[in-house]
Formats: structure tokens, sequence, C-alpha cells
């Protein structure tokens, strides 16, 4: 792969990171609630999650989800709906003076992971935009991989950012109100996504 061929898949991807997505909402709103102590497991999901993702593109499920009606929406769906109830958990997230949210590292991890991996618009785009910088004439495997390991680490860097700015909010909030104001936000934010997930067509 050349670099300048490189050069443009990382521009392009980092268009793309730039317009926040269900990943970032969820990532801003676990922040925002339990602070920077769960942005390493955060981040760890998100590339998890886009790296299942790519890698499955790549392999052909995309190609498949976009021909399929009935694939597509159940992705769509089990999306949505995982959107959704992590958006009413932070809502309802008991606060106290100076305390975090019960959310352990592994659960955040994990929720990152589900929502990046089941986004059917990520695996969709993965489909449409990744074969552009693929030379026929050359290797398939080492191109793919190097895509994909640039992917993954601007995702991940992107979510980081992200995690890092909404925990410092978060840090320096200490009364109970302003941290239910904080919930309600993120887990609106997560609603919000999970509903736009639920109305998405297939292109």
């Amino acid at each position: 792969m050349s670099f300048e061929t490189w050069a443009g898949f990382v521009a392009a991807t980092l268009v793309m990171l730039a317009i926040p997505g269900p990943t970032i909402l969820l990532v801003i709103g676990q922040s925002l609630g339990a602070g920077r102590r769960h942005a390493l497991p955060l981040v760890a999901g998100v590339a998890l999650g886009d790296l299942t993702a790519m890698s499955l593109s790549l392999a052909g499920l995309g190609a498949v989800m976009a021909a399929s009606a009935l694939l597509f929406t159940a992705f769509k769906w089990a999306g949505a709906a995982y959107l959704v109830w992590l958006g009413v958990k932070l809502w309802r997230a008991p606060v106290t003076a100076g305390a975090l949210p019960p959310v352990s590292g592994r659960r955040a991890m994990r929720d990152a992971y589900v929502v990046t991996a089941l986004n059917p618009k990520s695996i969709a785009f993965f489909v449409a935009f990744v074969p552009q910088f693929i030379d026929g004439a050359a290797p398939f495997a080492p191109q793919a991989l190097v895509l994909v390991a640039t992917f993954v680490t601007l995702a991940a860097c992107n979510a980081l950012a992200y995690a890092l700015l909404a925990g410092r909010l978060s840090g320096a909030v200490t009364r109970p109100g302003v941290r239910c104001v904080f919930n309600r936000l993120g887990g609106g934010a997560l609603i919000g996504a999970g509903v736009a997930t639920a109305a998405m067509r297939r292109a």
C-alpha cells in the first residue's frame, strides 16, 4: 500500500470519526456518570467492537447484511434496544455526594463493545468505504491488516479523547443534583441514539 493511499484513508477516517454516533454518545454518557476511571475500559470496548465489525465486514458479512433486509433489521433492533436499555439505566442511576454509579470496568467495556459491534450503519459503511483503498492487484491480507489497524487505532484515540473530556467534567461535579442532571443528559442521549438507530433504513 502506498503512503498516499494510506494517508487518504487516514484523512477520510478522521472526517468520519468527527461525527459522533451511538458509540461516542455511550462513551460520553458513561464517562459523565462514572468519571475518568472508566475511560480505558470504554476505549478497549470501542476498539474491540470496531475490530469485530470491520473484520466481519471485510470477511463478507457486511455485504450479506446490506443485501438482506432481515439481517439488517435484526442488527438494527438489537443495537437500538441495547442503547435504549443503557440509556434508561443511566437515567435512573442513583447518585450520592461524591459517589460514582456502581458500574464495573468490565461492564463498561462490554457495553461499549456491544454497541460498537452491533451498529449496522458502521458495518455497511465499512463495506462501501474500505474497499476503495484496497488495490485489487496487490495481496489483500496485508492491506486489510493495515487498514483495520489504522481505523481501530484512530477510533480508540477518538473515544479516549471524548471519555477523558467527559470524565473531567464529571470529576468537577460533586453535588447529587448536578450529577443527576448529567446522568439524565447522558441517558437521554443514549435513548435518542437508540431511537435514531431504530429509525435507520438500509441504503
